[in-house]
């Protein structure tokens, strides 16, 4: 255990995002990933179909991940955490193959869009903490040619992330103007997450 953790085992991290993997590594937190065995697609339609916005998607999906990882662990702390984008009132998922990686690209061309980050902590299928956090992101004019390139040079990593774009990746050449925080453009609220270990007790405070 590192000296900053406190916790009597380490944090559960209820993904296998890289992104989120880093930013917890990067903190020193340690922790155990688990994927979380949902349906992240199917419930996701299901909520934008009876119209829930882009920050309760994405805190619906972190419960279900928490909860359904939590539950093969007892007693353990396990943290779930999901992002959505929001495009002028529509929410984008991830793109379900390259031509519809190629349609969220085109319509984010000129226009900003917000990322909602959630992040629920819970144990023995209680919830402890939950929040979503937003971020603003302008995107340049993409060009046909520079979509083109860019979706090559990208490859499978189109699919991984709504928007079509990592932002720790090639996804920096999207955009003119950012606002919000930097782990939660990746995919988690930290600030809040650390402050929220640091109130149970598990980082030193």
């Amino acid at each position: 255990m590192t000296e900053l953790w406190r916790g009597a085992a380490p944090l559960i991290l209820a993904s296998k995002s890289a992104a989120r993997q880093r930013l917890l590594a990067a903190a020193g937190v340690p922790f155990e990933s688990y994927a979380a065995a949902i349906d992240e697609r199917a419930i996701e339609a299901l909520l934008m179909a009876s119209g829930a916005g882009g920050g309760a998607v994405a805190l619906h999906l972190s419960r279900a991940k928490a909860l359904q990882v939590g539950a093969e662990r007892p007693g353990r702390l396990v943290t779930g955490a999901d992002q959505t984008l929001c495009l002028e009132g529509r929410v984008l998922g991830k793109p379900a193959d390259r031509a519809a990686a190629k349609a969220q690209l085109e319509a984010m061309s000129s226009r900003t869009h917000e990322l909602h980050s959630g992040c629920c902590v819970a144990r023995d299928n209680a919830i402890l903490f939950e929040t979503v956090c937003v971020a603003r992101l302008s995107c340049r004019r993409l060009s046909p040619a520079f979509i083109t390139a860019f979706m090559a040079q990208a490859d499978d990593a189109l699919l991984a992330s709504a928007g079509a774009y990592q932002l720790e990746g090639l996804g920096i050449h999207l955009f003119e103007a950012i606002e919000g925080d930097h782990a939660t453009i990746l995919g988690l609220p930290l600030l809040p997450l650390l402050k929220f270990l640091r109130e149970e007790g598990s980082l030193l405070s």
